[in-house]
């Protein structure tokens, strides 16, 4: 069997390493930094930025110029870093990166650093500040799962963006793109739903987010938890708040997707908690473009984000724009057929037969013919949508009115009124009030957010790393 340890030269220095570790991994094991823009341990390796170049001489002989990110260690390989064709091409590269981007801090400071003060070729926008790394796009696919952001077109004029340029329905608003960027490119806090400006009230707490009041409520409609999500929404659209609703319902077994509801009766007809991420927000822009500006949503806590942040940046496109976000309590959702399939080999029943589905103090509640059947939620990791584990957002901090279950007793929901939209809702809606435990809310908010910083605690070290490795290239020079 063929030895896993080689021996290559980097600078003059012998290092043992495993064959098929970066170069530029094993340079950093001796102390030797190579710039890179584009390459983070995390993640795979792209060699997009090409400014860690270096030369190396293979056993055979053969000279060449590659990318050390992404170019694996072998016996023999004798690798320079800071060779006169080294430093030429890491200068040209500088250049049309500095080029590109001429007012990017991080761009100029490294191009400086080999003799360059600007670039002598064609700047055509001096305010871009994408560098088409990929980090953006490879940190949503790879780490966080969903894929929001992604390249689109070829040549000069690629990009960073959502599918169609359009409002991504896959962003959970993490922050990951926004945390590797190496430029803090405008593009990328453009598509990202965690940039955006927070909600103000009265009472801001650090779980539970921005609110005016807080109690336990139901409704005389049969539904979720005392039905008063349903409740709000039939009481909103009678008094004119709006016009439409956007909601979620069940269509084949318990398949759902989201549906305009435009009277009473379509509301009842929605009622219930759906465990699943359903797109929401097409259905919010085909109404949007059919001229409809008084819309009402109902979404969990990424969906209420999203939806604000389409209503930030249409302000000035659409003054008009009136949505009233209705937020739903959620730790995680969960996929259709994985859920389907966790809940058949778990509980023995088939979840498109259920009358009724219910999360309440960690059980997932299935009622099939009448009887229930629960397992705790902790077992159906597997059906868990990709992205949640690094959402920390539970109580839905920019809905107007967050709605759930936690904190109240059976047969009640928690009420968040968390903008005076929210209280126009609550005014006039039938409701009787109950006790509610904000402590428990807050603790199970705590944790979510615990989750997702440890989940990308990981990240945010090798940052840290990257950044105190690039100090040391500025202080070291070519």
């Amino acid at each position: 069997m063929e030895s896993q340890e080689v021996t290559l030269t980097i600078d003059g220095v012998k290092v043992k390493t495993q064959r098929g570790t970066p170069v530029l991994e094993v340079a950093r094991q001796v102390g030797i930094e190579i710039p890179a823009l584009c390459y983070l341990r995390v993640l795979s390796p792209f060699g997009a930025c090409r400014v860690c170049s270096v030369e190396v001489t293979t056993p055979n002989g053969r000279k060449r110029i590659v990318t050390s990110c992404n170019y694996p260690a072998e016996d023999g390989l004798i690798v320079e870093t800071k060779s006169e064709r080294v430093v030429k091409v890491r200068r040209k590269i500088l250049e049309l990166l500095l080029a590109r981007c001429p007012k990017v801090p991080t761009i100029k400071n490294l191009a400086s650093l080999y003799g360059i003060k600007e670039s002598s070729l064609w700047i055509e926008n001096e305010s871009e500040d994408c560098i088409l790394c990929g980090l953006c796009v490879r940190v949503c696919a790879e780490l966080i799962g969903v894929s929001a952001i992604n390249f689109a077109n070829r040549g000069v004029k690629r990009v960073v963006t959502t599918p169609y340029d359009e409002f991504s329905e896959d962003c959970i608003g993490c922050g990951a793109c926004a945390i590797v960027c190496p430029t803090g490119s405008k593009r990328v806090r453009t598509n990202n739903y965690s940039t955006m400006r927070p909600l103000t009230a009265p009472e801001k707490d650090e779980f539970l987010g921005a609110y005016i009041d807080i109690f336990s409520a139901k409704s005389s409609i049969d539904g979720q938890d005392g039905g008063v999500a349903t409740a709000l929404l039939v009481s909103g659209l009678k008094k004119g708040l709006f016009d439409k609703a956007i909601v979620v319902k069940r269509k084949s077994g318990y398949h759902a997707e989201a549906v305009v509801a435009e009277n009473p009766e379509d509301l009842i007809d929605a009622r219930g908690t759906k465990y699943l991420r359903v797109k929401i927000v097409p259905k919010l822009k085909e109404l949007i473009n059919r001229g409809e500006r008084k819309i009402a949503v109902v979404g969990t806590p990424c969906q209420a984000r999203a939806a604000r942040k389409i209503q930030q940046a249409l302000q000035q496109k659409c003054e008009d724009l009136d949505l009233t976000i209705i937020g739903l309590f959620c730790y995680e959702a969960f996929n259709y057929e994985n859920l389907r399939e966790e809940i058949r080999r778990i509980l023995g029943v088939d979840l498109d037969a259920s009358e009724k589905t219910q999360i309440r103090k960690g059980k997932f509640i299935v009622k099939v013919d009448g009887q229930e059947h629960s397992c705790r939620v902790k077992e159906l990791e597997n059906a868990i949508e990709k992205g949640c584990i690094y959402c920390g957002d539970f109580a839905a901090a920019f809905a107007d009115v967050s709605v759930g279950a936690v904190g109240s007793q059976e047969g009640y929901s928690t009420v968040i009124i968390r903008t005076d939209k929210g209280k126009q809702l609550l005014e006039g809606a039938e409701l009787t009030f109950g006790q509610v435990n904000v402590e428990e809310i807050s603790r199970l908010s705590a944790l979510k957010k615990s989750r997702a910083k440890g989940n990308l605690a990981p990240l945010l070290r090798e940052i840290q790393l990257t950044r105190a490795a690039k100090r040391g290239v500025v202080g070291d020079g070519p």
